[in-house]
């Protein structure tokens, strides 16, 4: 999904959620180059303990998403693209996928921080679950009360009620996940999602498997 304007979010977000509070990330709509100038020594990325990755950290290639809950083209790339990376990249051990939230809307801020919320080990089944069901709960898909949709996702991975409101009130993960889509954007000049990186180098365009796979043969070759 490409981004091309600024979004006004702190009014939305607790219009449309009631709970969630705080400023989310604001694009600024200006794409820049791709390319990214790298020292011998720098590997064009860093991975933090708040990373959400599956597989071998110590594998050759690191791949990078930048993604948005709310963007179709990302719920594309989760059921078309990642399960055949993972079946033969990641859990092979040749490549540890990390995946990042990129807001493009406040309903990304709520769903990054429900999903945190919740045992780590149900992050990636919850991302997972949020983007097969996107139709269910995206007001782009002409949802209304998109807080009673996310509450419902919430619930079937076992959050309360007052959970889910404790949740999205906590405004501190806010400014967490304002300062990873502003490091993508200052890194990676990201223009749109899905964006992915193939250790520290912005793969444009890459929307499909047989895109993807050579690039990543290509790194492992290297």
């Amino acid at each position: 999904m490409p981004v091309s304007r600024k979004l006004i979010v702190t009014v939305a977000v607790l219009a449309v959620l009631a709970a969630a509070g705080g400023a989310w990330w604001h694009f600024n709509g200006k794409p820049a180059p791709v390319e990214t100038a790298q020292a011998a020594t720098d590997p064009g990325y860093v991975i933090t303990p708040r990373d959400r990755t599956l597989g071998n950290p110590k594998a050759k290639v690191v791949l990078i998403e930048y993604a948005a809950p709310v963007c179709p083209h990302c719920a594309h790339f989760n059921e078309d693209v990642v399960p055949q990376l993972k079946k033969e990249y990641v859990d092979t051990g040749k490549v540890l996928y990390v995946f990042r939230v990129f807001p493009l809307h406040p309903e990304d801020g709520a769903v990054e921080k429900l999903a945190r919320c919740l045992p780590k080990e149900k992050y990636f089944p919850f991302m997972d679950q949020i983007f097969k069901n996107q139709s269910k709960w995206s007001s782009g898909y002409g949802v209304t009360d998109v807080r009673g949709a996310l509450l419902q996702q919430a619930a079937m991975q076992g959050m309360s009620e007052p959970q889910f409101d404790a949740c999205l009130a906590d405004s501190k993960e806010d400014a967490e996940i304002n300062k990873v889509a502003q490091d993508g954007q200052d890194r990676y000049r990201i223009s749109g999602t899905p964006t992915v990186i193939i250790n520290g180098q912005p793969q444009p365009g890459v929307a499909h498997w047989e895109d993807l796979k050579p690039l990543i043969e290509a790194a492992l070759a290297r």
